[in-house]
């Protein structure tokens, strides 16, 4: 069996005119091609524009949130410290008036106190080197 294969002939084959529009016809395709491989290629590096921007952002994003993570850590502890601290000086500051209490009620009283060593102050006898108070974190300062 043969196969038979139509011929197909171009209205321009041998009239002139047609050739001249199968040559722009051919020009303006060539001319589109390109235009499109410049059109791809544009939206290409536009795109590769776009995902480097992401990167660049999301890398400052992180910088950002480790910045912002050390810099709560750091006031959580100072706000901790900051407690203690408050508690120290509260405790400090009820010693301090019962010091200025006894030291009026001496003043008061004369040497009374002085010149009985049954009576002993236990305020006279805390150590300097007591260890600092720790505040409960129960919110009361």
């Amino acid at each position: 069996m043969s196969s038979v294969q139509p011929v197909i002939s171009s209205a321009s084959e041998g009239d002139p005119q047609y050739a001249v529009m199968d040559d722009r016809k051919r020009k303006m395709m060539l001319s589109n091609r390109q235009s499109a491989r410049r059109s791809r290629l544009k939206k290409k590096q536009y795109i590769d524009g776009l995902v480097n921007e992401v990167n660049h952002l999301q890398e400052q994003k992180r910088e950002r949130e480790q910045t912002a993570e050390t810099v709560l850590q750091n006031y959580n502890r100072v706000e901790s410290e900051n407690h203690i601290l408050r508690a120290q000086i509260a405790e400090l500051n009820r010693k301090l008036k019962d010091y200025d209490s006894w030291l009026d009620i001496r003043n008061d009283t004369g040497d009374l106190f002085v010149n009985s060593p049954q009576i002993s102050d236990p305020l006279l006898n805390i150590s300097i080197a007591t260890p600092p108070l720790i505040a409960a974190d129960n919110g009361f300062c």
